[in-house]
């Protein structure tokens, strides 16, 4: 069940144990290990999944493809198939037209979001890591949905700045993003949010999706939208991705 939150909300977030911490980062050392011995990244190893497994431009094969390599001890922090459907269902609410992603990865969430966007709907996607960026730009266009998706590579403050400019055409009529994902550094989330305010980035009705707000955890950009009367925020409980030990969430934010 989701929880609301203003400026007056007592209720408590979720914690995780230190047992199903140290649980999950054993899992994590195994998964790396495993990396390390095959010598390809899992980045690529799940590239190579899904185009061998997956029906070319088909994205919800894609989706099943990506999530059947990760549950097979392949962990890798995609927004995963519990979270994703909280994603699919705000994307299916507000219908948008112009989507900003912060924190590509290797396109999984991506998939997600341009396979719901309407015709003429667009999706700009930045990634700091360039192998990353590569892969994603693999598993989309495997997907069919290149044409509906600008990938950038570069940090996510350099880029911002500039969007307004170089990509006006992909922006509403009110010259933002109906929809924003975030879901790169936890550190940057909050920053990011300021710097996408001051660039009128988000306007009236902008919906912020943002993922692994209890773990690995963004205290500080919970603390800021959820007493900012600019927002009404809801709180979505969930896990990790791939993993039931670890409680995780989304929070979904609209700019009143």
């Amino acid at each position: 069940n989701s929880v609301s939150h203003n400026m007056e909300s007592n209720q408590k977030d979720p914690e995780n144990s230190l047992f199903a911490k140290a649980k999950f980062a054993a899992n994590i050392a195994f998964s790396k290990l495993r990396t390390t011995i095959s010598k390809v990244s899992r980045e690529v190893q799940a590239a190579e999944y899904v185009e061998k497994n997956a029906v070319r431009g088909n994205p919800l094969s894609v989706i099943a493809a990506f999530d059947q390599f990760c549950y097979a001890s392949n962990w890798m922090m995609n927004v995963g198939d519990e979270k994703g459907d909280i994603l699919d269902r705000e994307m299916q609410k507000k219908n948008p037209r112009s989507v900003l992603e912060l924190g590509t990865y290797c396109g999984y969430s991506g998939t997600r979001i341009a396979r719901l966007l309407p015709a003429g709907g667009h999706l700009i996607t930045i990634e700091m890591n360039k192998d990353n960026y590569e892969v994603a730009k693999r598993i989309i266009g495997h997907a069919g949905l290149s044409e509906k998706v600008t990938f950038i590579n570069a940090p996510s403050d350099q880029v911002i700045p500039k969007i307004r400019q170089s990509h006006a055409n992909r922006l509403n009529e009110r010259g933002a993003f109906d929809l924003i994902f975030i879901d790169h550094w936890k550190d940057r989330y909050l920053p990011d949010l300021k710097l996408l305010e001051q660039e009128g980035l988000i306007q009236k009705g902008t919906v912020l999706v943002a993922d692994n707000v209890i773990f690995p955890g963004a205290p500080e950009y919970l603390q800021y939208i959820r007493n900012n009367k600019n927002y009404k925020s809801t709180f979505n409980p969930a896990h990790i991705e791939y993993n039931k030990d670890i409680v995780d969430g989304i929070e979904v934010s609209i700019y009143q």
